[in-house]
């Protein structure tokens, strides 16, 4: 390394410093990536099972131009390092009347079977609200989602340029009561109302405008072939390829200002670099997780109040009941019974659970012991909580009685080693309240209150799902673009350092069509 090569040291492995570490890299950076954990990913993770590693983290992939843009920047294809399967079945819905709606990648196929389901009426008002929601999505993907810094001024003057969003936004709505106008059937109000926690919010206090997550997904859904953790390991190993070093089990302790450098200690070695990007929860900054001096690094406003969090199982087993596809929703009888108690800190009493057959993918089959990942939505935890064994045992009853109501059995069922609570989120992830989409969704302006790539403290800079433009596997990986982009302009204003030349390049525009949230 000469002084001329800026040294980058990005905290934290998951998507969002892995993404970040292949752009820096490829543009000729010295990039060195600490993660406290043994393995890349952050909560795109896995467990050990029987029958081979499941996930237990994000399961589903949209927006795949966001990917394919990423690779193609760093003069690769996407293709030629992971394959990405389409899933014809966006998920399978399950209520315990006996109703089942699937959800498809072809949207004709999807008003059919709500038609179907609901009557011709249900079917009509399903495409007057997909056309909102592609609408919404069309308009604000630019705006909000590609912009590095969203700005209220721009987005009013696209609402001024079309006035007939308006009504489509509901700006004085959320989104459950939004699609109670929308929707005579209340199945399909509790359907699409389940988008809020996709960003780790409730309906009932999430904007309207949230709806425009429906657009993101039926654009697409892929499942990565091998498992969601061999994304992560395709990108660790391009970044690898140019030059980055990715140490492992790496807690960092401290960084702080040292004249012209920060110097960052983690539990065994102290060096100096030129830029530091965090790619953990915004939230460990201001609560001085690496030293006081980027304790100012974000406002409590950034960071809260928290999102959600989850109950997730993850385990092999054999399964009977109903038909199960790759993703599946099996839903509570009464949302608030999920809801209010989670708006008051508690376990669901009524809980809806998303259920990942991931060897079900692509019509699969399997015979004997599959691996499955059931997720159920948590409250965040407090600093320092742990889990009781009442509250293990509590969430696996209430998982494991609910899906026998529907018919669903699992041999054997998921002990308490199969659980992540939010307490033990909390713990993996520090200072995170284990929420696992940073900052909370709820009210219209929460968009704009999180923290953007750059901070008030020169050399530090933000990633991942806690930053801008939010959480999820897509998300995250936008956030790196616009991370990389603010660190290259900084430092070739600043210093005698030029980038590589490269095909398509961080100057250039990549090919995004979409810029929504997945279901993670």
């Amino acid at each position: 390394m000469t002084d001329t090569i800026p040294h980058v040291a990005i905290i934290g492995a998951g998507i969002g410093g892995l993404a970040a570490a292949l752009r820096l890299s490829h543009a000729g950076l010295s990039v060195t990536v600490l993660e406290r954990h043994s393995t890349p990913g952050g909560k795109m993770r896995t467990v050990h099972s029987e029958a081979g590693p499941v996930d237990a983290g994000p399961t589903v992939l949209t927006m795949k131009p966001v990917f394919e843009a990423l690779f193609a920047d760093v003069a690769e294809r996407l293709e030629d390092h992971i394959t990405l399967i389409p899933e014809p079945i966006l998920a399978r819905h399950f209520w315990q009347d006996g109703t089942c709606l699937d959800l498809m990648a072809d949207r004709a196929a999807s008003a059919a079977n709500v038609a179907a389901c609901f009557g011709s009426k249900a079917g009509r008002e399903f495409e007057r609200f997909s056309a909102r929601a592609a609408a919404l999505f069309q308009a604000f993907d630019s705006p909000m989602m590609r912009a590095a810094r969203p700005s209220q001024m721009t987005l009013a003057t696209q609402v001024m340029r079309q006035p007939a969003l308006i009504p489509a936004m509901a700006p004085h709505r959320n989104l459950a009561s939004s699609l109670k106008a929308q929707f005579a059937e209340p199945k399909l109000v509790q359907l699409f109302a389940r988008y809020a926690t996709y960003v780790g919010g409730r309906p009932d206090a999430s904007p309207a405008i949230v709806s425009l997550i429906a657009d993101a997904e039926a654009q697409g859904v892929w499942h990565v072939k091998g498992g969601m953790h061999q994304l992560a390991k395709s990108i660790e190993a391009l970044a690898q390829k140019f030059g980055a070093t990715f140490l492992y089990d790496q807690d960092v302790a401290d960084v702080r200002r040292s004249g012209k450098k920060l110097t960052v200690t983690t539990g065994s070695e102290a060096f100096a670099v030129d830029i530091v990007l965090f790619n953990g929860d915004p939230r460990a900054l201001r609560m001085g997780k690496i030293g006081s001096d980027c304790s100012s690094a974000v406002t409590a406003t950034q960071t809260q109040p928290r999102s959600l969090s989850a109950y997730v199982n993850a385990f092999a087993a054999k399964v009977t009941g109903p038909q199960l596809a790759g993703h599946n929703v099996f839903f509570g009888d009464n949302p608030a019974g999920e809801f209010g108690p989670l708006a008051d800190g508690r376990m669901p009493d009524d809980p809806t659970l998303y259920i990942c057959a991931q060897d079900r993918f692509a019509g699969g089959a399997p015979e004997g012991q599959e691996r499955f990942e059931i997720i159920m939505n948590g409250p965040p935890a407090p600093d320092g909580d742990t889990p009781s064994p009442e509250e293990v045992t509590k969430c696996q009853t209430r998982t494991v009685n609910r899906l026998k109501q529907f018919g669903l059995n699992f041999s054997p069922v998921p002990g308490p080693a199969a659980l992540t609570t939010p307490a033990q989120f909390g713990q993996m992830f520090p200072a995170s309240n284990g929420s696992l989409y940073g900052r909370s969704p709820h009210g219209l302006m929460a968009a704009f209150k999180r923290p953007t790539a750059r901070t008030p403290i020169k050399g530090l800079y933000l990633v991942g799902g806690g930053a801008h433009p939010g959480a999820g596997v897509p998300m995250a990986t936008l956030s790196a673009r616009h991370a990389a982009a603010a660190i290259l302009s900084d430092l070739s204003s600043t210093s005698t350092f030029r980038q590589r030349v490269t095909r398509g390049g961080l100057s250039t525009g990549s090919a995004m069509t979409a810029a929504g949230p997945s279901r993670s």
